[in-house]
């Protein structure tokens, strides 16, 4: 190669560079300044006038699919359920236990009677809290304490923002919990269950008399 030719690819090496150099510099440039709309600002381009797009009908956000009914409403064909849509276990019913003391013991009292702190200082309510123990509620489905938990109910206010639907369910269970160990007949009782019911009778009239 001689030397002429060197300098002429030279000459078209920075050339070439010298183009690229100002291409990109004025891309930079039209993308920095590009003509744009912001986020909540006017758009004559749409007929509501507006940037903003709303959501497609029926859109559903990753993880965010209801698709279980009966799990998600405790509803079926707008029925409550009778059955719990997950097993019964000892730590589904202490999660309950835990999170009915949380949420609902301020009004419906430590075993659901209506006689919890809100009620036995007669802070102003309409009506005083509901006891769980009354026919009609003995007689409600399942779903329907779950409902309740949802939706609310009086003036009782939606949990559905602070309670998950599996706590939801948790303690719609621990209610029924509730529910039998005001109404349980001694009959149904297992021997280790009385034995365990005598020793507890036993300490509280042990401490009842003290002095």
């Amino acid at each position: 190669m001689n030397r002429s030719s060197r300098s002429l690819r030279r000459l078209i090496a920075l050339t070439t560079a010298t183009l690229a150099v100002v291409t990109l510099a004025g891309c930079h440039i039209d993308m920095w300044h590009q003509p744009k709309f912001k986020a909540q600002s006017a758009n004559p381009f749409f007929p509501d006038g507006k940037t903003d797009r709303p959501l497609v009908a029926n859109t559903v956000p990753v993880g965010y699919l209801r698709d279980n009914e009966a799990y998600y409403t405790g509803k079926v064909a707008n029925k409550p359920v009778a059955q719990m849509p997950m097993p019964v276990t000892r730590e589904l019913l202490q999660r309950g236990q835990e999170r009915y003391n949380v949420f609902c013991q301020p009004c419906h009292g430590k075993v659901g009677d209506g006689q919890g702190m809100i009620a036995q200082r007669g802070l102003a309510l309409r009506r005083p809290p509901a006891t769980f123990h009354t026919d009609r509620l003995r007689g409600m489905p399942v779903g329907y304490f779950y409902d309740v938990i949802t939706n609310g109910f009086g003036v009782m206010y939606s949990y559905a923002s602070r309670i998950p639907p599996e706590d939801r369910w948790a303690i719609a269970a621990y209610v029924r919990v509730l529910q039998l160990s005001q109404y349980a007949r001694t009959s149904e009782l297992t021997p280790d269950d009385l034995r365990k019911l005598q020793e507890s009778m036993n300490a509280t009239t042990s401490t009842e008399s003290k002095p």
